[in-house]
């Protein structure tokens, strides 16, 4: 019904924390190279490349984490950069659109039954109460698309949603010091081009 919102007629910025050694590379192909597609079973959005919404800080502290923790990350990470995106969000799944909060709501559901028919367990969030391992969302998220394409729908372009992350900024607040824009993009065509981000 409401469908033709999800159509978002803007440019963001998103910034991708790396090896410099793909940052480079990334920026030197002019278009032509794109950042690598992440697959794991816990992306927190489901598959695509992944980017921190207008927050060139958060991409760079994400790759001095994965340097420090290599087990994190399937990307290996010794000089931590940051390449920055122009991205037209296109046809937007967001998590913050009372549509596509009832969307997913229904894969889930519709997932638990597929598990619960085949015997198989439905998977869990998982690592501490920021849930770093969302095999869960996951799975729902990818299970949407599977839905989505079997019932011929417009696949969508990208993910975005907020998230609350870290301890809280104060007392007496639900702010949290790791609140971000998390965006991801499975359609590549929808990068309009890549630049090195200015420091302060």
């Amino acid at each position: 019904m409401w469908d033709l919102y999800k159509f978002q007629p803007s440019f963001v910025l998103g910034f991708h924390g790396c090896d410099k050694a793909v940052a480079e590379r990334v920026l030197a192909g002019a278009g032509r190279q794109h950042l690598k597609r992440s697959t794991n079973r816990h992306d927190w959005l489901g598959n695509g490349i992944y980017f921190w919404e207008s927050s060139p800080q958060r991409a760079m502290e994400w790759a001095e984490y994965v340097r420090d923790n290599p087990s994190v990350s399937s990307g290996k990470v010794e000089t931590p950069a940051v390449v920055g995106a122009i991205i037209d969000l296109g046809y937007c799944g967001m998590l913050h659109d009372r549509a596509f909060l009832a969307e997913l709501r229904q894969a889930h559901d519709l997932l638990t039954q597929a598990l619960s028919s085949a015997g198989l367990p439905l998977p869990t969030n998982q690592g501490g109460p920021d849930k770093a391992r969302r095999l869960l969302d996951c799975a729902v998220i990818e299970y949407l698309h599977t839905l989505r394409e079997a019932e011929n729908l417009h696949n969508y372009d990208t993910i975005r949603s907020v998230f609350s992350e870290g301890n809280t900024l104060y007392p007496g607040t639900s702010f949290t010091e790791k609140s971000h824009i998390q965006l991801v993009v499975r359609d590549e065509r929808r990068i309009r081009g890549y630049f090195r981000p200015i420091p302060d």
